[in-house]
């Protein structure tokens, strides 16, 4: 079995995320962690709090903290969020940690050593109030195109054009207010992509013909517009700070590297914490996965199309640069957006649900299948109320819980609390069977191509396969004439439960849980079954006993489109 490192794009430290990021990186890679488990392969699942840069210091002064402070309590946050979406890291991680300190100096003096950093003058804005350099999102203003008074130094939230910090109209420090600026000349560091862009091109053409066509097609996109040299240094207090060993100038000046310089890095920091971290008398060799990588490694790397300029070329440029044998990505799964009625989900506007709300509405199952299955692959999607509880009603609570209720509480009352015999398995039971065979190794061909959608619709043939053969055979019917063949009919139906438990577990983890423990089996584990059992459908023996569960997904009622669309906003 192959060894696999997976990796999900950094949640930003600011604020609680929406469920554009849950889709867009996190929840599609614990999918395919779970999923690779299951079949018995050597899982690593590594995400981490990107901690480092300007909004995370304009955050902690908005709530009055010490931004160590404010980033460690929104870490907490944050995973326990994660944690209440059944997200299956092996480690969560974090970027200011001590680790990947030291692993993004090291590789930043390597690339110093083979001469792909330099300093460079640039002229900067300067602050007189706050006696300090601004980085560009330290300084706001109005916009020259929109005339949007909020507009930050690099960029416009209103209009989405990206400024330069002289274009705006009536400049002002964000963190003191005061319009005292002035242009200043100071130094940087810079990574010489320029110098690297010959190396870069080779390992994506070498690479990116076997990713989905929005990856490879960004990232040659970056390739013909040509790599610049890029400055990789900011004025902040809060950061992987310049090594003094290498530029002592630059370090008494209190220089940090830039935040997308040290968060991909922090992909193997998180691995050494996640290592460090092991209990007493466990090993764990985090060198194995990223460093003289063991050839069995198979690297996939899961994001939104706005991070992946960054992981395609600027970190394969950054560790292609170090000549250290760091593991690169083998596979990268880019997604489009999730947009809410047609519009961005937006943090800092608190347009959209946010994954803590979204959990206080309902349990992470519903959320998980409704974004999985409307993953935005191959283009945006777009969530609305409407859209939603016509998945959750038809797919999960008719389709699945609603089977599963059905089956149980008809045989507790027809047959008792054991798993009946009945007759020998018929005609009906072998066409059953083909073509749950069928309809798995479609199953298993989406989630290996990691094509999630397609994969969902997968898993809703599987279950409306078992509503197709429960009204063929009626057991409601049967056991009025034939109480044997009734018995035959709902065993088959309690098998097919315990099928969908095992491999309903990647997208609906609680739910399948729980269709599991309805059973008293000896084995309690989600272990995969190949097309081949799913077709015996012998897992489930005829003596078992078997509890009926809860509901395991209660519809969604009008009352509660009308109140959360009032809430939250539609078209």
């Amino acid at each position: 079995m192959a060894r696999h490192l997976i990796t999900s794009a950094l949640p930003y430290i600011n604020g609680i995320k929406h469920l554009g990021n849950m889709v867009g990186s996190m929840l599609p890679a614990d999918v395919y962690s779970r999923y690779l488990r299951q079949r018995g392969h050597e899982v690593l699942y590594i995400c981490a709090t990107d901690e480092h840069g300007t909004p995370a210091e304009l955050a902690a002064q908005e709530a009055g903290l010490p931004v160590s402070e404010f980033c460690a309590q929104a870490h907490d946050q944050q995973k326990a969020i994660y944690d209440g979406f059944q997200l299956s890291f092996d480690f969560f991680g974090r970027s200011s940690s001590p680790q990947n300190r030291e692993i993004t100096q090291e590789i930043a003096r390597e690339l110093h050593r083979n001469g792909f950093i330099e300093e460079r003058s640039v002229r900067q804005v300067y602050s007189n109030a706050d006696g300090r350099f601004l980085p560009d999102r330290y300084i706001v203003g109005t916009c020259p195109h929109c005339g949007y008074d909020k507009a930050r130094g690099d960029q416009c939230e209103n209009c989405t054009r990206v400024l330069d910090p002289t274009d705006l109209l009536e400049p002002r420090s964000a963190i003191s207010g005061s319009s005292d600026l002035e242009v200043r000349e100071t130094r940087h560091l810079f990574l010489l992509q320029s110098k690297l862009t010959e190396q870069v091109e080779e390992w994506i053409a070498a690479n990116a013909d076997h990713w989905p066509v929005l990856a490879s097609s960004i990232a040659r996109k970056w390739l013909t517009e040509g790599l610049q040299d890029r400055a990789i240094t900011r004025d902040l207090e809060w950061g992987v700070p310049v090594p003094a060993d290498v530029w002592p100038e630059m370090a008494a000046e209190g220089k940090v590297f830039y935040v997308w310089f040290d968060a991909p890095i922090e992909y193997i920091g998180a691995t050494k914490e996640w290592s460090d971290a092991a209990p007493a008398g466990e090993v764990r060799d985090w060198k194995s996965w990223w460093y003289e990588v063991d050839e069995a490694v198979r690297y996939t790397e899961f994001m939104a199309k706005d991070n992946v300029p960054f992981h395609t070329v600027m970190f394969p440029a950054t560790i292609l640069g170090s000549r250290r044998p760091w593991k690169k990505v083998d596979y990268v799964k880019a997604f489009n957006w999730l947009t809410y009625y047609g519009g961005k989900f937006s943090t800092s506007q608190k347009r959209g649900i946010f994954t803590n709300v979204a959990l206080e509405l309902l349990p992470a199952d519903y959320w998980r299948y409704f974004l999985m299955a409307h993953a935005p692959e191959s283009d945006d999607s777009s969530f609305t109320w409407d859209l939603f509880a016509s998945v959750v009603n038809k797919d999960l609570a008719d389709t699945l819980g609603n089977f599963v209720n059905r089956v149980l509480t008809f045989t507790r009352k027809r047959f008792g609390d054991e798993v009946p015999a009945g007759h020998a398995a018929g005609e009906a039971e072998q066409r059953l069977g083909e073509q749950l065979a069928e309809l798995l190794a479609e199953y298993e061909g989406n989630l290996d191509a990691m094509n999630f959608r397609k994969a969902a619709q997968s898993l809703r043939a599987l279950w409306s396969a078992g509503n197709a053969y429960l009204d063929e055979k009626a057991p409601w019917l049967q056991v009025k004439t034939d109480p044997e063949a009734a018995a035959l009919t709902l065993r088959t139906a309690m098998n097919l439960i315990h099928l969908y438990a095992v491999i309903s577990e990647p997208f609906i983890p609680t739910a399948a849980k729980a269709m599991r423990g309805a059973f008293t089996l000896t084995d309690d584990t989600a272990t995969w079954v190949s097309p081949e059992e799913a077709q015996a459908l012998d897992f489930v023996p005829a003596g078992t006993g078997f509890t009926v569960p809860p509901v395991l997904f209660a519809k969604i009622t009008d009352e509660d489109l009308a109140t959360w669309t009032t809430r939250f906003g539609g078209e």
